[in-house]
């Protein structure tokens, strides 16, 4: 899988889970191949499994607002799912269902590098934090596998509970600090860590 179009293909003509035999459309993800942030959800749902695009439902209309809100389109991000097709009934997703989507996913991360990947909602946290609670994980730039990561709420948690909404426009509102800082401090290589961190080797007395 050596470019985003190679695994667009490669997913939608995907059968390693049950999922794809439900499924209208595969949806591999869409952007900028160079984002600087890339948002991953959950999964698709009714319009985007019409469509093959993520996020074009009320929950990708939220989202493309949230964009707006920080002077982004969705052209400038990139845009993915835990699982590339829908579940039925949008159902959670299955671990083997996503297990069967990671290398997808992995790859997708790896192509396009970005600078901040924000998880929308909890199974995109458990990717990087599994068994953390996203009502407190929420907000906080952590650091994982030499990734920035940055939790918020899923945009569809809005649309059935609006005392969320202010939450996730204020968490949205962070974005543009968070890529400022990222600029200016590049994560250090883990390696790199480890080797500052070890203690310098001890000397042997001659005497």
């Amino acid at each position: 899988m050596n470019s985003l179009e190679e695994i667009a293909q490669l997913v939608s003509s995907c059968t390693q889970c049950d999922l794809h035999r439900g499924r209208t459309h595969a949806v591999p993800g869409e952007g900028a191949s160079d984002a600087e942030v890339m948002f991953i959800g959950e999964g698709p749902g009714v319009q985007e499994d019409r469509q093959g695009r993520p996020f074009v439902g009320p929950a990708g209309r939220f989202l493309e607002d949230l964009l707006a809100s920080i002077g982004l389109t969705r052209r400038q991000v990139y845009i993915a799912n835990m699982v590339k097709c829908r579940p039925p009934q949008n159902r959670d997703p299955l671990p083997a269902e996503i297990g069967a989507c990671s290398a997808y996913l992995n790859r997708q991360i790896e192509l396009i590098d970005p600078a901040l990947i924000v998880t929308l909602g909890r199974f995109s946290l458990a990717r990087f934090f599994p068994g953390e609670s996203i009502s407190r994980a929420r907000g906080r730039v952590r650091e994982k596998d030499g990734r920035r990561i940055y939790p918020i709420m899923h945009p569809a948690a809005a649309l059935y509970r609006q005392e969320m909404r202010s939450s996730i426009e204020e968490d949205f509102r962070r974005i543009p600090e968070i890529l400022a800082q990222s600029r200016q401090q590049p994560l250090v290589p883990e390696a790199a860590q480890e080797e500052d961190q070890a203690p310098p080797p001890e000397q042997l007395s001659l005497f």
